[in-house]
């Protein structure tokens, strides 16, 4: 794989796993390795580095066994403790609240490897660095902690029981994405799905397939095999469009798709979802997925040819009721629940991809997403592994959700500052964005850096390689609220307008009077300034307030209030709402009317 900078020069990576076998939540040979794995916190990496800072041949991947009562084997997986995964080690031991370092995790699973099957393992997401043993084989290593990789591992397995054992690192680096200084926790461990699954010697490793902008009875895409075969036959049904087409693939082991039909549109009123199964031979791959067409025209955000106004609400990937990072559907469910409640048909997925299944459930749901990767405040901006770490993200990103009809924005940075270097590096991602995906819109979370006399003028030289201009801005939390009501806004540009963050804190629970920060009062009427204030911006296409719900920051240190808690939730994470949370839903609500009226 190479990557290149705007400014010309090129970073050469050799690539560790095989390209990701997409769809794995449709394939029909899948294991889960889900469940008790047993760690050891390795604080000085000793069960990777001898005491030389070699890496030892004898590490703690061997998982070794004292043989005789006088061998000296200083570890055992066998009676060290355990945790689930997914799951983070922050919530789960509390000596590694704060902990940020390295893990080993290992899973014994019984297996029995099939003559002419390929078995591959599926990591839904490692937080951050990951280096992957199977039977003591080095699979490979992962670096970034928010997306999905796999290896092929047919030759490492063994009939009868084997294990798995990842070396995981969580430490921060200003070289990484995101840098060392964020604005959530440090989740550390195997956060999301481990999976088996078996494939044949050629397989479908991924496809396409999307509704054509020009001509919305026609649906265009690709499907692509894990090698470069001719004249595979690979068949697409999609039943309830009486869609059964065969095609060949070319000497690249791809074949291109052109499917007449005229699908119902997908939209949060009508999610409406088609089976899809894509069949190599005997064996058939399923998905789920919708058609719908996202653009602009002028100041508008445009869904399936009307205009629409995204109601909307930031998310983080933060349990609700038991904190740490989401474990399971049913805690996205719960999420996106409380979104449905404040009247959202969308949500900005902040400031990470979150899990494939989230993203699917908002699909369900008819509630539309903002994907991001965590391009996220001070980037080493001139560091062309960094970039290149930030495009592989952008990439792994866009691959996982291609087909996902919810998803219309891809984000690609957040509160970044302004600079030469900071232009290059994200107008490389946009137009890198837009290569492998046309089909929807591409925003940043920029900054308003000019304010005089209460006027506020957005500057920012992103604005041309982005389809929805987005800013965050607080007035009422990093500036006094009762200036809202003179402040006026300037965004120079013909384009449709997000504000992607706006909001200010409040404990659950504590009333004072709407001058005192931090209790609920004060956070209802930030909200009500801002939203009259706001509601003037012209272009107004949509709005994210930060956030759904009170979420864990190591930046948050006030003791009784915060503590280590981002407050501007307007759900606390023990699922009371608060005053604010009315505000915005009746806000949205009356949004909702309107739209009726003008149709």
């Amino acid at each position: 794989m190479t990557l290149c900078l705007a400014a010309g020069s090129c970073l050469t990576l050799q690539a560790q796993e095989i390209p990701l076998v997409n769809n794995i939540y449709g394939r029909p040979h899948t294991t889960t390795l889900n469940g008790q794995w047993n760690y050891i916190v390795d604080v000085q990496e000793r069960g990777f580095y001898d005491y030389r800072m070699r890496e030892d041949r004898n590490g703690f991947f061997r998982d070794a066994h004292q043989r005789s009562k006088i061998d000296l084997v200083e570890y055992n997986f066998d009676t060290s403790p355990q945790m689930a995964v997914p799951g983070d080690w922050n919530t789960q031991d509390s000596r590694l609240f704060f902990y940020e370092g390295t893990v080993w995790l290992r899973r014994t699973f019984d297996y029995q490897p099939k003559p002419g099957r390929r078995t591959v393992l599926y990591f839904g997401a490692v937080n951050y660095e990951a280096i992957v043993y199977v039977n003591g084989q080095k699979m490979g290593r992962h670096v970034g902690g928010f997306t999905p990789f796999n290896y092929d591992i047919t030759s490492a397995l063994k009939p009868g029981q084997n294990n798995v054992i990842v070396k995981v690192d969580n430490k921060r680096d200003r070289s990484q994405i995101p840098t060392n200084i964020y604005d959530w926790w440090n989740y550390g461990g195997i956060t999301r799905d481990v999976l088996l699954t078996e494939v044949g010697e050629t397989y479908i490793e991924d496809y396409s397939l999307q509704l054509d902008k020009q001509d919305w009875k026609h649906l265009t895409g690709w499907v692509k095999l894990n090698s470069r075969k001719a004249g595979e036959r690979v068949t697409v049904s999609i039943p309830e469009l009486k869609v059964n087409q065969q095609v060949m693939t070319d000497d690249e082991g791809r074949a291109e798709l052109s499917i007449k039909a005229k699908p119902e549109l997908w939209s949060p009123e009508s999610p409406k979802l088609y089976d899809v199964t894509l069949t190599l031979g005997e064996e058939s791959m399923q998905d789920r997925i919708g058609f719908r067409c996202i653009e602009t025209k002028g100041k508008q955000i445009v869904l399936n040819g009307k205009p629409i106004f995204l109601r909307g609400v930031a998310i983080h990937e933060e349990a609700p009721f038991t904190q740490g990072r989401t474990r399971n559907l049913e805690q996205s469910r719960t999420l996106l629940g409380w979104a449905k409640e404040l009247n959202c048909n969308y949500v900005r997925l902040a400031h990470y991809p979150h899990s494939e299944l989230e993203v699917r459930e908002a699909e369900k749901m008819g509630i539309m997403v903002w994907d991001e990767i965590p391009v996220y405040w001070t980037i080493d901006w001139t560091n062309e592994e960094t970039y290149a770490n930030a495009q592989r993200q952008l990439h792994d990103m866009i691959y996982r959700d291609k087909n996902r009809a919810a998803v219309v924005i891809w984000g690609i940075a957040n509160e970044t500052p302004h600079s030469e270097p900071r232009d290059k590096f994200l107008s490389s991602l946009a137009r890198y964005a837009r290569e492998m995906d046309s089909s929807r819109l591409i925003s940043m979370a920029m900054e308003v850096t000019s304010a005089k006399n209460f006027h506020n003028k957005l500057s920012d030289n992103m604005h041309e390689y982005v389809d929805v201009v987005s800013f965050n801005q607080y007035v009422g939390w990093y500036r006094d609220v009762n200036v809202a009501a003179k402040m006026t806004w300037e965004v120079p540009y013909d384009k449709p307008v997000i504000i992607s963050e706006f909001g200010g804190g409040a404990l659950a629970g504590w009333h004072a009077d709407k001058d005192t920060r931090f209790c609920e009062e004060f956070q209802e009427n930030l909200y009500i300034e801002n939203l009259k204030m706001l509601d003037k911006i012209d272009g107004l296409s949509g709005l994210s307030p930060w956030i759904l719900m009170d979420f864990r920051s190591p930046a948050r240190y006030l003791p009784h209030v915060q503590d280590f808690f981002n407050r501007k939730g307007l759900i606390s994470p023990e699922g009371q709402k608060k005053l604010a949370f009315y505000v915005m839903q009746q806000y949205y609500r009356e949004k909702m009317e309107q739209a009726k009226q003008s149709r």
